[in-house]
């Protein structure tokens, strides 16, 4: 009779323990998530805090689409409470939905409903946003010979631009939105697209330009939230300046503007020159003046 009793009360542990887990997501430290991150293909990361009303109706939300994310995806599901890493993909504050396509992050950012979260998953299981280069970009473009490949939305960053690292999930997103009429890409200014962001004169990061038909529209709106990019892709482009697109530098060309650029962002060597120029020409007035005061000395003698 005492074997039958611990028998069933190992049996009530376990189906309480599956219970228990069915009613929440697992909980991950930060490190824990990092290692998702790094070594999973896909994962779907809730962003949390305490004492908050809005993150159980997310949580309730994903906990319905676990099997499906899971049998569609093989994705994990999991949640972070109170996570530093959530400013990295988001400057709101929780609940944060994030999906995780091999390690590249895609914010959610729809309605908390179970169909439009899955349906944007499922149809952005690889990342969106393409890397241009110095070598590849009018090959693909084809922004200043009329853009046959269709419009490009494009952002230049710099691996040292702390906002530029934090759009990444941002830009993501508004890939996901647009992606059926407009391109999404980015290029970075100071390595492998120098040379490209000196030709549209991109000095400070991050920028976005918009490449249409061969003009390009700047988006100089001081908000970077995702709707604001994809309601500038869609029509508000119409209500910024359009530029030509110019054509390509010749090597000679991109030296002299590298040359320029250079200068502009470092006034610092201009004043130094000045400097330098100021004492050479005292030290060339100085020497000539004693030049002529030992000259008549020596005819006196």
């Amino acid at each position: 009779m005492k074997n039958v009793v611990i028998i069933l009360a190992g049996f009530l542990y376990l189906f309480c323990s599956c219970n228990s887990s069915s009613d929440s997501l697992t909980l991950v430290n930060d490190d824990d998530l990092m290692n998702y991150i790094l070594t999973e293909q896909h994962v779907v990361v809730l962003f949390t805090k305490d004492n908050c009303p809005k993150c159980l109706e997310y949580e309730k939300e994903l906990i319905n689409l676990r099997d499906d994310l899971v049998d569609a995806l093989s994705t994990w599901v999991i949640k972070a409470l109170n996570s530093d890493l959530r400013k990295l993909y988001s400057p709101k504050d929780e609940p944060t939905l994030v999906f995780f396509r091999n390690g590249i992050p895609l914010l959610y950012d729809g309605p908390l409903n179970d169909e439009e979260i899955l349906h944007t998953f499922l149809n952005n299981k690889e990342p969106i946003v393409k890397e241009l280069t110095d070598d590849n970009f009018e090959h693909l473009t084809q922004a200043s010979s009329g853009a046959t490949t269709g419009d490009w939305f494009v952002m230049f960053y710099s691996n040292d631009c702390v906002e530029c690292q934090r759009m990444g999930a941002r830009w993501e997103a508004v890939g996901a939105k647009i992606k059926q009429r407009t391109n999404v890409a980015r290029v970075n200014k100071y390595t492998t697209g120098g040379s490209t962001a000196r030709r549209f004169n991109v000095f400070d990061v991050p920028q976005f330009i918009l490449f249409r038909q061969g003009k390009m529209y700047r988006y100089q709106i001081p908000k970077y939230d995702v709707n604001s990019l994809v309601s500038f892709a869609k029509e508000w482009y119409r209500n910024a300046q359009s530029e030509k697109v110019p054509v390509p530098q010749s090597p000679f060309d991109d030296l002299v503007l590298m040359c320029a650029n250079f200068l502009q962002e470092n006034p610092w060597i201009m004043k130094l020159a000045r400097i330098i120029i100021c004492v050479m020409v005292i030290i060339t007035v100085v020497s000539k003046f004693r030049r002529k005061t030992k000259a008549p000395e020596k005819k006196e003698e």
